[in-house]
């Protein structure tokens, strides 16, 4: 990997949140966050609950804005770029499986799955084919596939989500908990199409929070406590 850039890269990050409600306070959640994601590279972040995994996912994601340092996917500043220049990134390059579905109510489920693909340009029929075939190695029954995931059981949605956010290739993935509440079937699918993503040379960061799991596809863990703010004395 000498000489190549990575594909997620985070230099001297912080991040800050100001309370509104209680006067304006400024709470410092992170400082001087470093690392960096290869391509083909899947790397866990961990650390107990609060210890600003999500936020520094978020950060990676352009849902938060870091305070200092720099935030670099694909060679996008994220923390200094524009709304457009964001949103290209996330539909070219960088998907995210989240733990929740958020999909338009009464959109088809065969549709919401293939919907990342049709926005890049890829045909429709190769699309909805690349959708079928996902929905059934998450074993998402056919009969489902008509109507709107909104309506399903909280593993089913999980599932849809996770064939969302593996339709495109993407570049790059960043997984919040993406085997969390599956069967050992399901498990065993998620395990393999992030195995299949590595091998196209994806790089991945996640949360993991089943060890076994993270012992398999996870070729580094980084302990997100180590950019907490040291507390005065």
């Amino acid at each position: 990997m000498t000489g190549v850039e990575p594909m997620i890269a985070l230099s001297d990050v912080s991040k800050t949140f100001t309370l509104h409600n209680q006067g304006g306070a400024v709470i410092e959640v992170m400082r001087n966050a470093s690392l960096s994601v290869a391509g083909g590279e899947c790397v866990a972040l961990v650390g107990a609950s609060g210890a600003g995994k999500s936020t520094l996912m978020r950060m990676v994601y352009g849902n938060y804005l870091a305070a200092k340092g720099k935030v670099v996917v694909a060679g996008l500043d994220v923390a200094q770029a524009a709304p457009r220049e964001i949103l290209a990134l996330r539909r070219e390059v960088m998907g995210y499986v989240s733990q929740f579905l958020r999909v338009v109510p009464r959109v088809p489920t065969l549709e919401v799955v293939a919907e990342p693909l049709l926005a890049v340009g890829e045909d429709r029929e190769a699309a909805l084919a690349r959708a079928r075939d996902l929905l059934t190695r998450l074993n998402i029954p056919q009969t489902l596939w008509s109507l709107s995931p909104t309506t399903f059981s909280g593993g089913e949605q999980q599932r849809v989500n996770i064939a969302r956010g593996f339709a495109h290739p993407y570049p790059v993935l960043l997984l919040d908990e993406p085997t969390a509440s599956l069967d050992a079937a399901n498990r065993e699918v998620v395990l393999t199409l992030i195995e299949e993503a590595k091998d196209r040379g994806a790089a991945i960061m996640g949360i993991f929070h089943d060890e076994a799991a993270r012992d398999r596809v996870c070729d580094r863990v980084v302990d997100v406590t180590g950019f907490a703010p040291r507390q005065a004395a």
